[in-house]
């Protein structure tokens, strides 16, 4: 499936997204706080379009998905960045060899998230983070009904006009209606090891990135969340919401 929207994948999230893909993905790079020489994970990369903030800003990134379809074109546009295929519940890589861990808008695909969680955990080294963007569920209750209406009647009809796969975009809504809450994903990620757990809620909650960190003194510390917010403070909107 994700092989056949991998041309027209970024165009379409776009145009669904009403344009809002390309902040709620700032936000996440942001939250990673990365430095030139650490080396970042970016799972579920797709063509790279989550990864390419870090490797301009000269971050070793690994783009890792396991659409090769998606990969191809990726490696076509950013040469320069490191693609990699693998699947998320059984990760090619050994234990502690990234500093920060990212998965945005994909671990809502992995047959087996609580695995995907785990085999993150592994990967990323002692004080590292784990920044999750994914699609969550409104905060308001009319907002909520809004945008299941959105998802279940709006988002199917205009993939048929844009996408050359409406059908994904089917699976997408349904999906989305079917992932868990805020919390209930902060609560695997305790369940998974991963310790300070907070989110921020995106768009009245339509989106809540997660951010978590690794135990262990070796790595330095990370950004306390009240300076996180502080740094993405200027790029909210209303509707958004720290937790």
């Amino acid at each position: 499936m994700f092989d056949d929207v991998a041309p027209k994948y970024d165009v379409v999230n776009d145009v669904l997204s009403m344009g809002q893909t390309r902040r709620w993905r700032r936000v996440v790079v942001d939250a990673m706080d990365v430095r030139v020489g650490q080396k970042v994970l970016d799972l579920a990369a797709g063509t790279g379009t989550s990864s390419e903030p870090y490797a301009d800003a000269g971050v070793d990134v690994v783009a890792c998905d396991f659409s090769l379809g998606m990969l191809k074109v990726g490696k076509r546009r950013r040469p320069d960045i490191n693609f990699v295929a693998g699947d998320a519940t059984k990760l090619p890589f050994a234990d502690n060899s990234f500093d920060a861990c990212t998965i945005s808008f994909g671990l809502r695909n992995v047959n087996e998230p609580h695995k995907a969680l785990a085999e993150m955990f592994r990967v990323t080294k002692p004080g590292g983070r784990l920044v999750i963007a994914e699609f969550s569920a409104p905060v308001v209750p009319l907002w909520r009904t809004m945008y299941t209406e959105y998802l279940m009647r709006a988002l199917p009809a205009i993939a048929t006009k844009v996408s050359s796969n409406p059908d994904a975009y089917v699976y997408l809504a349904e999906s989305i209606r079917a992932w868990p809450d805020q919390d209930h994903l902060a609560a695997w990620l305790q369940e998974a090891g991963w310790t300070d757990v907070n989110y921020r809620n995106l768009s009245g909650g339509i989106v809540a990135v997660h951010r978590a960190q690794k135990p262990g003194a070796e790595h330095r510390e990370s950004v306390p969340v009240a300076k996180l917010r502080r740094q993405i403070k200027p790029r909210r909107q209303a509707g958004d919401q720290s937790r």
